[in-house]
């Protein structure tokens, strides 16, 4: 059977507006990047101020991610997710208002939705397609990460067709998330009927995440590796002109280096489905990250062939991540709160990966340090893989 032949089901249909969610996700974000010169001086803010402006929603998922575990589990997923996309909606709209307030309020209100997004759709994947989770998880990813480089891709030949510059290019994100908005009200109905007939779960008797070796190896496997992403997707372009590279073989190399990570979804999408635990293949993504990392270091000359091979290890780490969060949880509401934990701890270290990184870089005015200080974090992800990968459930 193919992957979209259920969507006349109604099942098919639950899955639709989980993926139009999941579109919302991150294009909001990477469509800013570039077209952050336009609106940096559209409001005379400083580089450290347009610097925050990709520091904030990081953080914001990092903060936000144990309270929207919290808030699924009390309130239930599916009126969760459609505030979540209410948030979404509302800050977007709002940071194009035309004013500097405007849009750093409207980054945080539209960064909060996306960080209880990030949270809640997992265990909803578990909950609700638990026989296909690692179909729907590879979806998921592919899905996020195709938005999020299209999204890039476009903004600047869309803040060129209008006079409207940057607010149209950041405006055409609304549509997606006005019809994920509208098409979660079937379900929201649906939810309340369930709710109204089920028994209560004694949520109280699982076992907390934060106070389990697996839900730390679980959560550091998760950081490391957006550690990795996001730190090369802020800093390839400075470190590639450095090595000779135009600015637009740069841009064209951190693009082949975000579709390699779309094809290592589909195919880690495959994998996992005929494995008995995720201990090789988190492995061999962690290993192809580092590998990477060191290629960069010791033969940058190279570096399309060492940004395909932690492309690749960088699409499979992340479906191996979201994949976890349902794999070593017993139940949806632990999986919540292993996902709670794990994007707090993750998304922290994302954005303290790409801060460090310059001040090393500027400290040692060299990019020695700072890469080195990439592979060695990445070895620590070698050595934390097959300890996240075993078929293990947090007791």
């Amino acid at each position: 059977m193919s992957i979209m032949s259920p969507i006349f089901t109604r099942s098919g249909f639950f899955l639709t507006v989980l993926l139009l969610t999941v579109a919302c996700l991150r294009a909001p974000l990477t469509s800013i990047g570039p077209v952050l010169e336009d609106i940096r001086l559209t409001f005379s803010l400083t580089a450290t101020d347009a610097g925050l402006l990709n520091f904030i929603p990081l953080m914001m998922f990092a903060l936000l991610a144990p309270p929207a575990a919290w808030s699924g589990n009390r309130f239930g997923l599916e009126k969760t997710l459609w505030l979540a996309v209410w948030l979404i909606l509302s800050g977007s709209a709002l940071r194009i208002a035309g004013s500097s307030a405007a849009l750093w309020l409207g980054t945080a209100i539209l960064s909060g939705g996306i960080a209880a997004a990030n949270v809640l759709l997992p265990p909803l994947i578990k909950r609700d397609f638990a026989r296909h989770s690692a179909r729907y998880i590879g979806l998921y990813a592919c899905v996020m990460s195709i938005t999020a480089s299209l999204a890039s891709g476009i903004a600047v030949p869309l803040a060129s067709l209008t006079n409207a510059g940057w607010f149209f290019s950041l405006a055409v994100w609304l549509i997606p998330a006005a019809i994920a908005l509208a098409a979660w009200l079937p379900l929201l109905k649906r939810a309340r009927q369930r709710q109204t007939t089920r028994t209560p779960l004694a949520v109280s008797t699982l076992r907390s995440p934060w106070r389990a070796a697996l839900g730390w190896q679980v959560s550091l496997f998760m950081g490391l590796q957006s550690l990795a992403f996001y730190t090369l997707i802020a800093w390839f372009t400075p470190w590639a002109e450095a090595q000779g590279f135009s600015q637009f073989a740069a841009g064209w190399l951190l693009f082949l280096y975000q579709i390699v990570a779309i094809v290592a979804n589909l195919a880690c999408m495959r994998a996992l489905k005929r494995l008995a635990d995720q201990r090789a293949i988190a492995l061999l993504a962690s290993l192809a990250i580092f590998t990477g990392l060191c290629g960069l270091y010791l033969f940058p000359a190279l570096a399309v062939f060492w940004l395909i091979i932690a492309g690749l290890g960088a699409g499979a780490s992340l479906v191996i991540s979201l994949s976890l969060f349902g794999l070593r949880s017993g139940d949806h509401h632990q999986a919540s709160r292993l996902s709670g934990m794990a994007q707090c701890v993750g998304y922290g270290l994302a954005a303290l990966g790409p801060l460090v990184f310059g001040v090393l870089h500027e400290h040692f005015d060299s990019w020695s340090a700072p890469l080195l200080f990439m592979i060695a974090l990445s070895l620590l992800q070698v050595a934390i893989a097959p300890l996240a990968g075993r078929n293990k459930v947090i007791g």
